[in-house]
């Protein structure tokens, strides 16, 4: 499987078939002033086989960006769909049970075997009964920049409660994305197997994962 940031919290997903699935598309045009990736209607453009959408805040659920007839996944209903395996865990984006900021799909992705789990705008360190759901995914999308969502502090505790082999951070300060949270380093820092490989994509093989955890901090693509 590839894994393409992006950017905030969207990545492309592209299965060994050749099939595509997004995630949390953003809209720049809502966040001109502080969300400054290249809008993703601008040519080549961004046409996936499925989307899925952690919740509908706009630097998430931009589907009108996209070209083509995607299927686009809202619910943590399990399906399949353009050769992925796609069930949601229910959470919350904020630690009060969604009283601030509303409901947070957790969405495990499988395909080739590679279980990737993407948090989307967790706002709070899981429940027994949500990492029992989870599992232990081979990679983890996971934010990290707090205020918004969970703070490094949290995040590393949600990193130890699933045990990853692969991690890579999302949601994070950065020269692109100007809201007022932390940047990636806060997370990173302390913990073994960080690697920064300048590059926004990566492609994974279930057989070749790595026997200690890492965390892959990658660029964004746009």
């Amino acid at each position: 499987m590839k894994i393409k940031w992006l950017g905030h919290s969207c990545f492309l997903l592209t299965a060994a078939s050749g099939t595509t699935l997004l995630t949390d598309p953003y809209d720049t045009a809502a966040y001109r002033t502080t969300l400054l990736h290249r809008s993703l209607d601008e040519p080549p453009g961004i046409s996936p086989d499925v989307v899925t959408i952690s919740h509908g805040h706009a630097d998430h659920g931009n589907v009108e960006a996209l070209s083509g007839t995607p299927e686009i996944v809202r619910t943590s209903r399990p399906r399949q769909a353009a050769g992925f395996n796609i069930h949601g865990v229910e959470a919350f984006h904020d630690a009060e049970h969604g009283a601030r900021r509303g409901d947070n799909i957790i969405f495990l992705i499988e395909a080739g075997g590679m279980t990737v789990c993407h948090l989307g705008d967790l706002g709070h360190e899981l429940t027994p009964e949500q990492v029992g759901a989870i599992g232990s995914p081979d990679v983890l999308l996971i934010p990290v920049g707090g205020n918004f969502t969970i703070g490094s502090a949290e995040a590393t505790r949600v990193w130890q409660q699933l045990s990853p082999a692969i991690t890579i951070p999302m949601h994070y300060r950065n020269a692109k994305c100007l809201f007022k949270i932390d940047g990636y380093e806060k997370f990173t820092a302390g913990k073994p197997g960080v690697i920064t490989p300048a590059t926004s994509e990566i492609e994974l093989v279930k057989e070749n994962l790595p026997s200690s955890p890492k965390i892959i901090v990658l660029e964004p693509a746009n």
